[in-house]
């Protein structure tokens, strides 16, 4: 697969996840850790957080785990039962996206920010693989603060895949991965710092 970072002027190399049914591309350094601190506690500190609201056995589950939904005005979004409307996007926000479109040349008009306190908080097995989103289209993850671990699992086989998120990488999940595999960011006793991720999404428009 090309990789138009590699006609950048200070091109690197990805880091290839998974073997079949996909493919994820892992950069450990989209940003130096200067800009990691700044854009961190700017997000931190200036974001809307909210305690997520998730349907779990017929129940609505409030987590400790705080998100934010950014985007276009019409990009609604429903997951876990729950629909999220967009709070209007930062400029930090849009200077992270602008980035991210002229490295890939794909375009995004959402994106879902999570807040781990600590490594206690984390997230299920699951696939991004909602109506709204636009199947077409690779899921842009950033990560800022601690360093987490990311896992996948075939949905079919069970063969798992695992790696560190590393302070200011970048995780590309590349379709049909939604389709074929699960995902989760695992807990841990150990991480006491927090986390603040980044996925950006492009929300199919109703016409």
């Amino acid at each position: 697969m090309q990789n138009p970072l590699l006609d950048h002027p200070n091109p690197f190399e990805p880091i290839v996840i998974l073997a079949k049914d996909g493919q994820a591309d892992y950069f450990s350094s989209f940003y130096d850790l200067a800009e990691c601190h700044h854009l961190f506690e700017n997000l931190l500190h200036s974001v809307s957080w909210e305690s997520d609201r998730i349907q779990m056995f017929g129940k609505l589950i409030t987590t400790s785990r705080k998100v934010a939904w950014f985007g276009d005005p019409e990009c609604l979004y429903t997951y876990s039962g729950v629909q999220k409307s967009p709070q209007g996007w930062t400029q930090e926000l849009l200077q992270i996206k602008h980035k991210l479109e002229e490295a890939f040349g794909h375009t995004y008009n959402s994106c879902l920010l999570n807040l781990y306190h600590t490594g206690k908080e984390g997230m299920g097995w699951h696939s991004d693989d909602e109506k709204e989103l636009d199947s077409d289209t690779p899921i842009a993850s950033l990560s800022f603060g601690a360093q987490r671990k990311f896992a996948f699992r075939h949905k079919q086989d069970k063969t798992t895949s695992s790696l560190i998120l590393e302070n200011g990488s970048l995780l590309i999940m590349h379709p049909p991965i939604q389709e074929h595999w699960h995902h989760a960011l695992l807990r841990t006793q150990t991480i006491i710092g927090p986390r603040i991720n980044l996925t950006f999404r492009k929300i199919r428009l109703k016409q």
